[in-house]
């Protein structure tokens, strides 16, 4: 896959079948428009191209806009590499460009500079200045400009509407099952480790500390997770706490993991973290040896999870 940071670094040789949307998450409802994509671009001899953008919209748009995504720019790079597609476009999401009208955006952009023979679309797709353009203004301008427009139904999609809106709102319920059903992938998180209070060590539990540098990155709703990680080319089990434990009186935020069967050295060390399902909320405890019995428990629960793998 090739990725462009703007819609004028992409100049096509071919005719394009093309998709476009913000694509967070890249869930399941995602990825079959992306499959109809390739295999369209595919029969027709075609590139295919998902157009997206950086920032979200929202964040542009609304000024107070505190909208958390569930993927960062580069984990979104990644997810749609793996599908097979032959192009990204990630545009810079500006002022500027929201003031496109529907059809300034459907000629300059999708016919001259994308060169478009066909474009697949969900149900629900809105776009131009103020999103006042739906599918019926794109279809009579495919008419008027000579490429096909293609609507995906919610029905196609799935039986249950998936919605990056969805997903959000069962991370933050801490219902990783379901949100992991919709994304057809494990929830990642990823950053760097640093240097932590050491508390865990004292334990016997030794943690390594996640920063995540990307203010914008959903973080699932505090408590106990069991996780998986990839070390040194080997799959890596754990488990984690998100929250301020404050069973010690923590006053910042943290994420930390504890894994199973793993020594080495992981300071400054960026990994990409999974997470597989959640044991509980967190709790205080009245005591440091309060802790250590229930985190011996929640390793136990998670074992017997990772063995039904």
């Amino acid at each position: 896959m090739k990725t462009f940071q703007s819609i004028y670094d992409f100049k096509p040789i071919n005719k394009t079948i093309l998709t476009l949307g913000t694509f967070d998450g890249v869930h399941i409802g995602h990825r079959k428009i992306i499959e109809k994509l390739i295999q369209n671009s595919t029969s027709c001899k075609c590139e295919s191209l998902v157009l997206t953008f950086f920032p979200h919209p929202r964040m542009v748009l609304q000024e107070k806009s505190e909208i958390k995504l569930l993927n960062t720019i580069d984990e979104r790079i990644e997810l749609l590499k793996q599908s097979g597609l032959d192009n990204l476009v990630i545009h810079p999401f500006d002022q500027a460009f929201s003031r496109l009208t529907a059809e300034e955006f459907v000629s300059s952009i999708l016919v001259d500079q994308f060169n478009v023979k066909k474009i697949i679309i969900g149900y629900d797709h809105r776009f131009g200045r103020n999103r006042t353009a739906d599918i019926n203004d794109l279809i009579e301008f495919g008419e008027k400009y000579a490429f096909e427009v293609e609507q995906i139904s919610a029905e196609e999609i799935d039986e249950v509407s998936v919605s990056s809106t969805k997903i959000r709102n069962a991370l933050l319920e801490g219902n990783i099952k379901l949100a992991n059903d919709y994304l057809g992938y494990d929830y990642l998180l990823t950053g760097t480790i640093i240097k932590g209070k050491g508390i865990g060590r004292t334990l016997n539990f030794p943690t390594a500390n996640l920063q995540i540098e990307e203010n914008y990155k959903l973080v699932p709703k505090n408590g106990v997770y069991i996780v998986q990680s990839r070390m040194k080319n080997k799959l890596v089990y754990g488990m984690m706490n998100i929250g301020f434990n404050p069973t010690v009186n923590g006053e910042s935020k943290s994420i930390e993991v504890h894994f199973f069967d793993f020594e080495g050295d992981l300071y400054s060390k960026k990994i990409e973290i999974q997470l597989l399902d959640r044991i509980r909320d967190e709790v205080k405890f009245e005591s440091l040896e309060k802790l250590k019995e229930q985190l011996s428990k929640d390793k136990t629960a998670a074992l017997h999870f990772i063995a039904t793998l």
